[in-house]
């Protein structure tokens, strides 16, 4: 494999996506602009800017390029800062048309798919979940068009791999953080280092205290483009733990007052499992919020110094 196209590339994540590529591929960067003839560009490393939601733009780049994989990671990321209808027909059209065309072109597809097609993280009222931890065939009830736009997204992924025989991987990442910038740890009740009792529980319920490091998300896409699966297969993107430093089922019993059936979760493990993803990828998350949370890491610079 040579060259991989990355759509979303110079967004905050996806461009921690491109530069880990670029050191095993010709990485084509594509998004709604691009910086430029006049700006020097990194070894390996493209620009393209293109309105994947225009069937035309997007079917035109991907057979110009022919890329031997693509990762679509472009998406309007949030309901509640888009129209719920702008993000569900933004994200659903350029799904289709990045899929499609990357299939027609025999290459293989990772895409970003998102632990809120479970519907947890934008439900009016969260659920206990079927089982804990929650692996990749729990079922997918969205109640919200972003969530339910990653649903429409992943039958898209199966309808291509029947049709065309490609490989595609859905990443469902949880809540990205970044070294030195952890949101989800900024809060005095977890700084402070209360008792459950007197935690904020309400602040994380939507996906059970999970997260993920934005260079495990990096590492989780190229292991992907390197595994030699076949089909339709999601995996979940998760730090190792949950980033209240207490028990998860000890959290989810004080919340719901209940545990589900199905519950086999020691200490703080995350509520996300990450087993698929080390059985077929031999992936596994690297990067906790113990050190990461006050790392300095210099962010990704796609052009030439």
């Amino acid at each position: 494999m040579d060259t991989v196209l990355v759509t979303g590339g110079l967004g905050r994540s996806g461009r921690w996506i491109v530069d880990r590529l670029a050191d095993d591929y010709d990485v084509i960067c594509a998004d709604l602009s691009q910086p430029g003839f006049e700006v020097p560009e990194r070894p390996r490393i493209d620009f393209r800017a293109v309105d994947l939601t225009d069937r035309g733009e997007a079917f035109d780049l991907v057979s110009e390029l022919d890329p031997d994989a693509v990762v679509h990671w472009a998406a309007l990321p949030s309901p509640t800062r888009h129209a719920g209808g702008r993000v569900f027909e933004t994200n659903t059209m350029a799904t289709y048309n990045v899929l499609v065309a990357a299939a027609r072109r025999n290459a293989k597809v990772v895409w970003a798919s998102s632990e809120s097609a479970y519907g947890f993280p934008f439900a009016r009222e969260t659920p206990l979940p079927d089982e804990l931890p929650i692996t990749e065939n729990h079922p997918l009830r969205p109640e919200d068009p972003y969530g339910t736009s990653k649903v429409v997204g992943e039958e898209l992924a199966k309808m291509v791999v029947r049709r065309y025989d490609v490989p595609v991987a859905s990443i469902r990442p949880s809540w990205i953080q970044y070294p030195g910038e952890y949101g989800c740890r900024d809060r005095d009740d977890l700084r402070e280092g209360r008792p459950l009792s007197e935690l904020d529980l309400d602040a994380g319920v939507g996906n059970f205290w999970s997260y993920v490091d934005v260079r495990d998300v990096a590492s989780l896409v190229a292991a992907t483009l390197d595994a030699g699966f076949r089909g339709h297969e999601a995996f979940h993107a998760a730090a190792a733990e949950n980033y209240l430093d207490v028990a998860t089922l000890d959290a989810v019993e004080e919340q719901f007052g209940a545990l589900p059936d199905d519950c086999d979760l020691d200490g703080d493990a995350s509520a996300l499992s990450t087993a698929k993803a080390d059985r077929l990828l031999d992936w596994r998350p690297a990067h906790s919020w113990r050190e990461a949370a006050d790392e300095s890491v210099t962010e990704p610079n796609l052009l030439a110094d």
